[in-house]
């Protein structure tokens, strides 16, 4: 009876009932819904019923298609939430939110943009009173699967993504918070929501190519779902805590991984640049972590996926380093070391599995190549946005991993193993003259520590052209402080250097200690490099350059003497040609030596050292051009058919410069002495040492310690003339003992092989004689304590008496 007659019906649903207009054209009665407004507020307890009654009539108006009267419901419903804050609010949301469910299971898009848009208007009021029991899983569901709509009207599948977007953006926005709501950053949610958000982040391309014009393309902009969706992406990333940044990148990776997004890489990089700029900087070192576990687990991909997700690394790992990297720098160079080296072996072997079956999968050489660049790029780019002293960590690291010979770790044998070791080292070593490019440090004993240049200058002894130039180049990197290797990138003799503009500052204490302590392991290097038969004209300008920097960065006085006398030594290399040198390397060598006389004699300011080498330069240009580098180091050099019988007037003569360099302070005895570099366990490592340098060193170290030697005599007192003396005549005890030294040689390498054993067989039976000798001397007796006694034939002979038979003075009991 109450239902049939409304005067008996209660006071709530009357009002309610008063807000539907007889037309729903008419809309909302204005008056009606403030009386109901005004009666929610004085009986709050009435909300929950008011709730419930008018999801009963929006289901009974959907259920007829009568949608006039359901927008009203809706508009009735935002008003009401806008108004009360109750603590009774709570039964009235669960009263909406069903009412909103009803509307985006609707079919119709005008019903589902309805639900969405009373939805987001709900998500942005702060409610006074938490709610326990609220699930927001099926909106979670509804709205990723309306950013994923696919209907066939363009304009109306816009805007039902464009609603999914929203609703999404209010799910984050009304849970992320709120520690009593279900946890919006579990997997379950994750997985849906960031794959909505980048399916239409995807065709950000398809919705510019839309525009009509260019005066339309504000209001395109803002129906933009991408647009859109970049938006709620930063919004969601922007509050993820430490713990949930996993949740929020993994569904990322996965997304790319499905829909083949590595390759292209333009889309993932945008992807990663989006999320690092949108999370917090503390947080970064986590992206970077996931991105590394992602490459190892991609280890066995296509490698242009791994290209692409090296890419990524690069520019999320620039990205991070303005913040906080932490932990991750060295885990980042290992993972991507440990990458570099999986594909050399990927490229060697054909397969990811190191043996070609049927059903093994065919590796492209070439684009493992390119995957190797793209990894040595990313090193490079990463390292040259690291402070100083993590760079030196990363450079030390890099230097580890070379594979270099040793005593007692062989390299790997045999020919798969060899071209292993030797792509090893060329990508490692690219790798480490990406990381010292523009590497900026005013302590050269912390740039160059002695562990790291002992393994690098170790390299340079390789008998590998490309890697001794990588070696030449990685140590013009870090000697170059001043950005002056641009400028002898030519070898050239100038006649005026100061159209060069170089950066000179004066040598510090600390350079002046490296070089004290390194100076002739860096002397000796140069000095063997270009003695190499492989070297290219890129080699002979690597040398230049080196030599220029050194005298510009590290030189004071002793080190220029020292340069000069080892360039000189390189002008007696080409001159007698004990390596047997092609006549390019000879001529590239005469060449060489002019430049750079050329350059330090203008460095030096000395007259007379520049008037010598400038008259030396003038004779060749009459006489023998083919000694200048303007006719050596160009495309098609200009040679002679014979260097032999050079005329000392195309030489420059050490004596006239240390004359002359003698007269202005200069150490002048020093500059008498010819430089000879130092033989050491590197030269057997390197495998560039021949057979009979091997036994000239071996009779060398006998001959030293052969018993035949001369007693020595005694020790003279040592003053300042002893000493003076004997440096100078050491030139010539060298030049004898360098001859003795290439007898023997010869001796051995021309000589029958019974002449030889009869040589070895004689110094055995002397070796033999003088062993009797010490051991009749060792088991002579001992000296008797009681005296001598005489022996039948009148010669005295030792005698020892027992020690219980001696018999001792009485002062000696006690």
């Amino acid at each position: 009876v109450c239902g049939c007659c409304g005067a008996l019906r209660p006071r709530y649903k009357r009002l309610v009932d008063n807000i539907f207009p007889e037309d729903p054209e008419d809309g909302l009665v204005k008056t009606n819904m403030e009386k109901l407004t005004f009666y929610a507020l004085s009986a709050p307890e009435k909300l929950d019923r008011i709730g419930a009654y008018l999801s009963e009539r929006l289901i009974r108006d959907v259920g007829r298609h009568r949608y006039g009267y359901v927008c009203i419901a809706m508009e009735a419903l935002d008003q009401l939430l806008m108004a009360c804050h109750c603590q009774s609010i709570n039964l009235f949301v669960e009263s909406f939110l069903k009412m909103v469910a009803k509307l985006l299971e609707s079919e119709k898009p005008n019903l589902q943009i309805l639900g969405t848009n009373s939805f987001v208007k709900f998500a942005n009021i702060e409610e006074d009173t938490p709610s326990y029991h609220r699930s927001y899983d099926f909106f979670v569901s509804r709205f990723s699967e309306m950013c994923h709509s696919s209907h066939e009207d363009l304009e109306i599948k816009t805007k039902i993504r464009m609603s999914g977007i929203k609703g999404l953006q209010g799910v984050v926005r009304k849970t992320v918070n709120d520690e009593l709501q279900a946890n919006i950053w579990d997997p379950q949610h994750m997985d849906k929501i960031v794959p909505s958000l980048l399916f239409n982040l995807q065709h950000v391309e398809e919705a510019e190519s839309r525009s009509p014009s260019p005066l339309q393309a504000p209001e395109k902009e803002k129906e933009n779902p991408a647009e859109l969706a970049e938006r709620c992406l930063r919004e969601l990333l922007g509050r993820a805590a430490f713990g949930n940044i996993k949740n929020a990148i993994k569904p990322v990776l996965i997304h790319l991984d499905n829909h083949s997004l590595w390759e292209p890489k333009v889309f993932a990089i945008r992807c990663f640049k989006i999320i690092m700029y949108s999370i917090q900087p503390q947080h970064s070192h986590l992206v970077i972590q996931q991105l590394l576990s992602h490459l190892d687990a991609n280890s066995r991909s296509a490698a242009t996926v791994r290209a692409g997700i090296v890419e990524v690394l690069s520019e999320a790992a620039v990205i991070a380093a303005t913040g906080s990297v932490g932990p991750t720098v060295l885990e980042m160079f290992n993972t991507l070391l440990r990458q570099l080296r999986l594909s050399i072996d990927y490229a060697l072997t054909g397969s990811y599995d190191g043996a070609i079956s049927l059903g093994t999968k065919i590796i492209k050489e070439h684009e493992e190549r390119m995957f190797q660049e793209a990894v040595i790029k990313t090193i490079g780019s990463f390292a040259s946005t690291l402070p100083t002293y993590q760079r030196s960590e990363v450079i030390l690291f890099i230097m580890s991993k070379v594979p270099l010979p040793s005593l007692h770790h062989p390299m790997e044998t045999g020919r798969t193993g060899e071209n292993r070791n030797r792509l090893t080292q060329i990508m490692l070593l690219k790798s480490l003259l990406q990381v010292s490019t523009g590497f900026q440090s005013n302590n050269m004993m912390s740039a160059l520590p002695s562990n790291f240049l002992d393994r690098l200058l170790s390299t340079a002894l390789m008998e590998d052209a490309e890697i001794r130039l990588f070696v030449l180049e990685i140590l013009i990197s870090f000697i170059d402080r001043h950005g002056n290797r641009h400028k002898f990138s030519t070898i050239s003799t100038l006649s005026d250097i100061s159209i060069l503009k170089l950066k000179v500052d004066k040598c510090s204490r600390q350079d002046t200690i490296f070089m004290k302590k390194h100076s002739q392991q860096l002397y000796r290097h140069i000095y063997l490099s270009c003695k190499e038969e492989t070297n290219l004209q890129k080699h002979y300008e690597a040398l230049y350059g080196l030599l220029a920097l050194i005298s510009i960065e590290l030189a004071n006085e002793e080190v220029v003497v020292d340069l000069i006398r080892l360039v000189l030594a390189v002008q007696d290399v080409a001159q007698v040609n004990e390596e047997n040198l092609p006549v390019y390397n000879r001529c590239a060598l005469y060449a060489l030596g002019a430049a750079y006389l050329n350059l330090i004699s203008q460095l030096t300011t000395v007259p007379a050292f520049c008037q010598h080498i400038h008259e030396v330069i003038e004779t060749r240009k009459k006489e023998a051009p083919y000694m200048l580098p303007e006719d050596v180091f160009v495309e098609r050099p200009r040679l002679t058919l014979n260097l032999d019988g050079v005329v000392i007037e195309l030489l420059f003569r050490q004596s006239k410069i240390s004359e002359v360099l003698g007269g202005s302070g200069y150490n002048a005895d020093r500059l008498c002495v010819p430089y000879i570099p130092q033989l050491t366990d590197e030269d057997r490592l390197s495998k560039r040492k021949s057979i009979g340098e091997t036994i000239s060193l071996q009779v060398e170290v006998e001959s030293r310690n052969s018993p035949e030697k001369e007693e020595r005599v005694p020790a003279e007192e040592i003053t300042y003339e002893t000493l003076k003396k004997a440096i100078v005549d050491s030139v010539a005890v060298e030049e004898q003992e360098r001859e003795r030294r290439r007898q023997v040689v010869e001796k051995f390498q021309k000589a029958p092989f019974e002449e030889i054993a009869a040589h070895c067989g004689a110094r055995a039976s002397l070796l033999q004689s003088k062993l009797n000798q010490i051991f009749e001397i060792t088991i002579r007796p001992p000296p008797s304590p009681s005296g001598t006694i005489t022996a039948a034939y009148g010669q005295p002979q030792n005698h020892s008496i027992p020690v219980y038979e001696m018999k001792f003075p009485d002062l000696c009991v006690y």
